[in-house]
């Protein structure tokens, strides 16, 4: 195994993060997108409590922690970061695996290009986390898992496998695929951020959130170009100065979630997919194994990856 399934569960959700992280650059990340990073928190807890996908559950959790969430039209594209947790954790069933990201969607769907996205990403990631994900069939894989739908979004893809067929640059992807449909460009951008540069999760973010992007929705092309290549190439992948720099404790600065409670809920659902896990026994121990830990002074600890050694 190239990388462990433990550094890519965290890969997945600490590139989302990174990625909205450096998408604001300093403006103020809306309120609902923070919702969206409290939903994430939400669904990761119903599903290391009951060991299933319950949205019945989800919704009561929903109801008591954000009784006044409001998802507007604008920000409804960022209910892909919610499912994240769902694509991890049925990632080694595809059957299974289409079914649930189908099943959460009916939280929130109303959008049947968000239904696309939601399974292209989350197929995409469980692609990556049973490494069976070829850059170069990637695209036609994905169109044949979201199946039939009445929206453009596969066409988009088969222009994005066009456009890196033949090496073609931000800027030209970006005017071939502009329309007025903001998020089903903005999910293919991400996508060709990712596969354009897939060995390198720092280029594939910055370019995630150039500045010609800027009249797309930012945070959601970074968040999911984050998500993909943080999958793909675990934590080992991801600039340890990225996490002391763009990460922090403090929700006031607009960051999605809390990211040290991301990073042991996300433990957490690795342990309980896996089986082992005794929930009556989780002592809430960040495992000295991976990237970043902020204690509760908010001091920092950087713990070095893992060397990955790669033959030929």
């Amino acid at each position: 195994m190239r990388y462990s399934l433990f550094s890519r569960f965290r890969g997945t959700l600490l590139g989302a993060l990174l990625g909205v992280n450096l998408a604001k650059s300093g403006e103020q990340t809306p309120q609902a997108f923070s919702e969206i990073g409290k939903l994430m928190v939400l669904g990761t807890e119903s599903l290391i409590a009951l060991g299933k996908l319950d949205l019945d559950d989800w919704k009561q959790r929903q109801q008591k922690e954000l009784p006044n969430l409001n998802l507007s039209k604008s920000i409804i594209s960022e209910i892909i970061l919610a499912t994240l947790p769902v694509a991890l954790f049925f990632h080694d069933n595809p059957l299974k695996l289409r079914s649930q990201l189908l099943y959460t969607y009916q939280l929130w769907g109303n959008d049947p290009v968000v239904r696309d996205g939601i399974l292209a990403v989350g197929y995409a990631i469980a692609l990556s986390l049973t490494e069976k994900l070829n850059p170069q069939t990637l695209i036609t894989q994905i169109i044949s898992f979201v199946g039939e739908t009445p929206t453009l979004f596969p066409k988009k893809l088969l222009q994005v496998n066009d456009l890196l067929t033949n090496h073609a640059g931000l800027e030209k992807v970006k005017a071939e695929l502009s329309t007025e449909d903001k998020t089903s460009t903005a999910i293919a951008i991400a996508f060709y951020c990712f596969l354009s540069t897939i060995e390198d999760f720092r280029l594939t973010v910055l370019r995630a959130n150039h500045n010609s992007l800027i009249l797309l929705p930012a945070p959601i092309i970074g968040a999911i170009a984050g998500s993909l290549s943080g999958a793909y190439n675990s934590t080992a992948g991801i600039p340890p100065q990225w996490g002391v720099l763009h990460l922090s404790t403090d929700n006031s600065t607009g960051i999605l979630v809390n990211y040290p409670q991301m990073l042991e809920l996300t433990d957490a659902l690795l342990a309980v997919w896996s089986g082992v896990y005794n929930l009556s026994l989780h002592s809430k121990q960040f495992p000295q194994e991976g990237y970043m830990i902020l204690d509760k002074q908010n001091s920092v600890s950087v713990f070095a990856a893992p060397r990955v050694i790669r033959t030929r």
